[in-house]
């Protein structure tokens, strides 16, 4: 069944979701990013059909966020290493191991981000650069930037009192830190 194409919509959530969209992708990345790079590795770690692994495969490297690198020539060997691209992926995981973690382990969490000097458990957070506050609602809005068009005007509007992020340089351009 072929879903939707998210490619040529204008939200930044429908683009990135038609890259890593499908959960075997997000499974994959996952396992990169933790440094696992070959094909065997990744059907071990996910017990996923050799076929679906390789569509899977192709599609993060046609999508730019992981490089195929040969390893072996004979026989023809490929490994699977995160591009800058891919690494930038790793703060969604994180939100997402975080918010599984809270609202869906009843168990209790099985995987932990834990700061590698302290050994101490921590929480991801997002965080304002300019202030390092906790971006929090109602602290924070969603608001339209110059590239905007109609429809995401109309759902957004202006946010109040906002310089342009196209004048700004994205001074406030959120990233992820550890929380405490």
């Amino acid at each position: 069944m072929q879903h939707k194409s998210f490619e040529n919509m204008v939200c930044p959530v429908a683009r990135s979701l038609e890259r890593v969209g499908e959960w075997w992708s997000m499974l994959i990345m996952r396992d990169a990013l933790h440094g696992m790079r070959r094909f065997d590795e990744f059907e071990k770690s996910l017990g996923i059909a050799p076929n679906m692994l390789a569509r899977r495969l192709n599609a993060l490297v046609k999508a730019g966020l992981l490089e195929r690198r040969r390893y072996s020539e004979h026989p023809p060997r490929h490994e699977y290493a995160p591009t800058a691209c891919g690494r930038d992926f790793r703060p969604v995981l994180l939100a997402l191991l975080a918010w599984g973690n809270r609202h869906f382990a009843p168990e209790g969490a099985s995987v932990v981000l834990v700061d590698r000097r302290s050994g101490r458990v921590v929480d991801p957070i997002f965080a304002d650069p300019a202030t390092g506050r906790p971006v929090n609602v109602p602290d924070y809005t969603l608001a339209p930037d110059p590239a905007a068009g109609p429809l995401t005007l109309q759902t957004y509007g202006a946010a109040p009192d906002a310089p342009s992020s196209a004048t700004a340089k994205r001074k406030s351009r959120i990233k992820i830190q550890e929380g405490k």
